[in-house]
């Protein structure tokens, strides 16, 4: 999976970056884990400040569009963001063994 960033732009009220992005890739799109952890490598942040949406595939392009946004601290991302969008960038729990 390739990302290119498109553009970075800082919102100094919300305390975040928000990055444009296309992912281009070979084979299945990519998950939304692996999609945020090339990004949190690629601008040298933690993945736990980081969340994305919206994510954009069109039909017959192996690429996806999209906008990170970066927050400074997970303090400002939890009083800023959604719970379902910060739920959805977290690994799902493993089912425990009875």
């Amino acid at each position: 999976m390739e990302i290119k960033i498109t553009s970075n732009t800082r919102n100094e009220l919300l305390s975040r970056s928000e990055v444009a992005f296309v992912a281009n890739y070979d084979g299945a799109t990519p998950k939304r884990l692996d999609i945020s952890a090339k990004i949190a490598a690629l601008q040298n942040v933690a993945v736990e400040n980081l969340v994305l949406s919206p994510l954009k595939g069109k039909f017959g392009v192996r690429a996806v569009e999209g906008i990170a946004r970066i927050y400074d601290s997970p303090e400002a991302l939890k009083a800023t963001e959604r719970e379902y969008l910060i739920a959805r960038g977290q690994p799902k729990a493993e089912a425990e063994e009875e």
